[in-house]
């Protein structure tokens, strides 16, 4: 279920890439509307944006001379077998703070699955090394405490671009604060963000590369993918909003 989530939001980095790219003059008046939902509701509340457009221009270096040559040699040194473990693990060390995101929501069937999720797999699947319970027909849904706010009406707030970390927002960069000084595990969270950067590193690579503004694709697939979480794509619509891709 985590993976399939991350896909949509390459899907939806790469899609935005595609628009920004696409010249104004080639747009025909009797083109179809842009998509209503949560494709249109984008925050424009971007104050910071000078001070974002330069952070995100170092993080994107960052990427280019660490991270990329880090991701690389994970995948090269370490057998599938070794990266499936450790994504276990480290999903395994989430499953906390979505029952507790789950449970502020009101959503007690997703917070008892996560319960349920967390101790099956560090009972028998050893410490979370195996997803015991996806094979158990219990399905994986990561929340967060910014999820947890913005479903109890929390706006998003300005958009921040954080050194490292990326894309957020004040309402989300509030959640993860939050949640570095009630949670031991926090640092899961951080290291499930870079496993699913590294599954993704070429699409999405690719996709900034081929934007002409690759702030604002950033900015605005980073927003309207946090929509489609806070909605948890509760509809068949909703989900359409989203479409999948493939991998290879």
């Amino acid at each position: 279920m985590h993976g399939s989530i991350r896909l949509r939001f390459v899907s939806l980095v790469a899609g935005l890439c595609l628009l920004s790219a696409t010249p104004w003059s080639s747009v025909s008046a009797e083109d179809p509307p842009p998509p209503a939902g949560p494709l249109a509701q984008v925050t424009d509340s971007d104050p910071l944006e000078p001070i974002n457009r330069i952070t995100s221009e170092v993080n994107n270096g960052l990427r280019t001379l660490f991270i990329n040559p880090m991701s690389e040699f994970y995948e090269k040194i370490i057998p599938p077998g070794g990266q499936s473990t450790f994504e276990n693990v480290i999903s395994n060390l989430t499953e906390p703070l979505t029952a507790l995101s789950s449970l502020l929501q009101g959503d007690m069937e997703n917070a008892g699955k996560a319960t349920q999720r967390f101790f099956i797999n560090t009972t028998v699947g050893l410490a979370g090394t195996m997803d015991r319970a996806s094979e158990m027909g219990i399905e994986h849904r990561k929340e967060d405490l910014g999820q947890a706010a913005g479903a109890n009406g929390v706006p998003p707030g300005p958009h921040l671009v954080l050194p490292l970390i990326g894309p957020s927002n004040l309402r989300d960069a509030s959640g993860d604060i939050v949640n570095f000084f009630i949670n031991p595990l926090s640092i899961a969270n951080t290291a499930d963000s870079a496993v699913g950067y590294s599954q993704n590193r070429e699409p999405l690579n690719a996709a900034r590369e081929g934007a002409l503004d690759p702030y604002v694709v950033e900015r605005d697939a980073y927003e309207q993918y946090r929509v489609y979480q806070v909605q948890n794509a509760s509809t068949e619509d909703e989900a359409d909003d989203f479409p999948e891709i493939e991998l290879e």
